[in-house]
């Protein structure tokens, strides 16, 4: 290919789709810190340096230290491991669930499509961070504990995005086609229905990990997740809330890390919806 149509295309499609390349540029810049935290962390995260309390930002310490000497860089970037840890394992373990029900509720229909539809109503019927707040609460702190509770109270959007799909799809040519050539009910929902309702399970897939690193630091924060002295962004707000005045940057920068984190992630899942559904092009 000439490189130079090559990078004709390349510059059309940044200014076609601005956004979703900040969003993906975000998103990657965040898991790329997050893989490599052990090489460009320029401390152990949890070391103590008693001889340096709440310094501000330097040559030794970019990002500061907290109340124990702990280098605040060195945190943030082991905290976006947990983060996005959480985002992956949670929207994993909804999706799991959503499209699994969504598959059966929307192909099957009936008292089966009933049953699934009304869990969902009574799940929808709880708000769901007061929710995953009380199951927290009689658990003990942990960072299974918290995204297992996170992806069992977070899969009734994906199961309804998923059956209305399925619901289209089951009466299609290409569905009739392959039950009158003798496909079995698996192969069907796997091989023919499955794959033509990803779309919106990807767009609903990247909005739920910006929900589920909200999430997590909420809980962090409120001291119900991630326990010190491991880091995570929220329980590093937690403990910059008390010394806010003298010492901003404990605060500044856990909380900036979760904003454009949640953003790049909003970002890149709203112009995914965009560009992959036909409707909303303009």
């Amino acid at each position: 290919m000439n490189p130079a149509s090559g990078l004709r295309k390349s510059r059309a499609f940044v200014t076609q789709h601005f956004m979703f390349v900040v969003g993906f540029g975000i998103v990657l810049c965040m898991s790329l810190a997050a893989l490599f935290a052990p090489w460009l962390a320029p401390h152990d995260p949890t070391a103590l340096h008693l001889d340096s309390l709440l310094m501000p930002p330097g040559v030794d310490f970019p990002l500061g230290t907290d109340a124990l000497g702990r280098d605040v860089l060195s945190r943030l970037l082991y905290g976006a491991r947990v983060s996005l840890w959480v985002g992956f394992v949670a929207v994993g373990i909804a999706l799991c669930i959503g499209v699994s029900l969504g598959l059966v509720a929307g192909f099957f229909g009936g008292l089966v499509d009933e049953l699934v539809m009304r869990a969902v109503d009574v799940m929808l019927c709880f708000p769901s961070f007061f929710l995953i707040l009380a199951v927290i609460a009689f658990l003990e702190p942990s960072l299974g504990n918290i995204m297992v509770v996170i992806g069992l109270t977070s899969w009734m959007g994906v199961a309804r995005l998923v059956r209305a799909e399925s619901l289209s799809l089951r009466s299609r040519e290409f569905v009739d086609a392959a039950r009158l050539a003798g496909t079995s009910v698996v192969r069907l929902l796997l091989r023919h229905i499955l794959p033509n309702a990803l779309a919106p399970v990807l767009v609903s897939a990247t909005l739920g990990i910006a929900g589920a690193i909200l999430i997590e630091s909420s809980l962090s924060f409120l001291g119900l997740g991630v326990q010190p002295p491991n880091p995570s962004w929220g329980n590093m707000l937690l403990e910059g809330k008390d010394v806010l005045e003298i010492a901003p940057w404990m605060s500044v920068y856990p909380g900036l890390a979760i904003l454009v984190t949640v953003l790049g992630y909003n970002l890149l899942g709203e112009t995914l919806r965009d560009m992959l559904d036909p409707r909303l092009k303009r």
